[in-house]
């Protein structure tokens, strides 16, 4: 048995170091820029802490108006991805292999697609039916390619799950829908969660597909977009702060309430 002796131990030591900098190290300038009285945003030119960027984002009708935006359509993105994304995980788990090759390529081509291709033609589709782009057309882009991402990792989860159990269930009595709602679906519960914060991030976040569908609309992340045209704000640097904030207070619940369950399983 080889054992790693002082020169792998240093190594291993600066490659963590380089890539935790490499992974931090630009969250910490965000930061201090937020905070930095000066604008544009900089660390090299200090004028002293200030939190008054923060209050001008609290002012800006227009950044929460977008927040909003940012919100509704990545709630309905959700709604809608992921049960596109279960159907088309199921249809291809039951297809035989050749029929699923095909179906599956179709299903996954959205990912290849550039946005922009997404936006464009989901506005010249609708527009045909006489329906402005808007939230609307920007809700069924987004969907468009967010399901092929649910359905990716729906179709792992079900690859692992044992079939017997259903058909066990079928032979007793049970109907499809019952067999489902009973066996199938708490197997993928652990994977819906994931799916949903994974659609709702990816909404939230998305900016080429976004721009180009939504119209005269705007949400947190265009809006953004358009406003890094005329320069740098340190208002920007202000919500990215307040981004990892609650992103560090949601991991953590999330880490508790993963130690409570188990816990519980411990106990039970």
């Amino acid at each position: 048995m080889s054992q790693s002796g002082p020169g792998s131990t240093w190594v291993l030591r600066l490659y963590m170091a380089v890539f935790f900098a490499y992974m931090f190290l630009p969250l910490g300038v965000m930061v201090a820029a937020g905070v930095n009285d000066y604008s544009p945003p900089s660390i090299t030119v200090w004028r002293g802490f200030t939190l008054r960027w923060f209050s001008e984002f609290w002012a800006d009708a227009r950044m929460w108006s977008g927040l909003v935006n940012s919100l509704a359509i990545a709630a309905a993105v959700m709604a809608l991805a992921l049960p596109m994304g279960l159907a088309g995980a199921l249809l291809l788990t039951q297809l035989g292999r050749r029929t699923a090759g095909l179906v599956y390529t179709v299903m996954v081509s959205p990912l290849l697609t550039p946005g922009i291709i997404i936006g464009i033609s989901t506005v010249i589709f609708w527009r045909n039916l006489n329906v402005t782009a808007g939230l609307f057309t920007a809700i069924l882009a987004q969907s468009a390619f967010i399901a092929s991402y649910a359905m990716l990792m729906f179709m792992a989860r079900l690859q692992r799950q044992d079939t017997t159990l259903e058909e066990a269930a079928l032979d007793l009595g049970a109907t499809r829908a019952r067999a489902f709602r009973r066996i199938t679906l708490p197997f993928l519960k652990p994977t819906i969660v994931t799916a949903a914060v994974i659609a709702f991030l990816q909404s939230f976040e998305n900016y080429n597909t976004t721009i180009f569908s939504i119209g005269g609309n705007h949400t947190l992340v265009t809006e953004i977009g358009a406003r890094m045209r005329f320069g740098i704000s340190p208002i920007v640097n202000a919500i990215g702060i307040l981004f990892i904030i609650v992103t560090v207070i949601c991991a953590i619940a999330w880490a508790a309430l993963r130690q409570r369950e188990r816990l519980r399983e411990a106990t039970a």
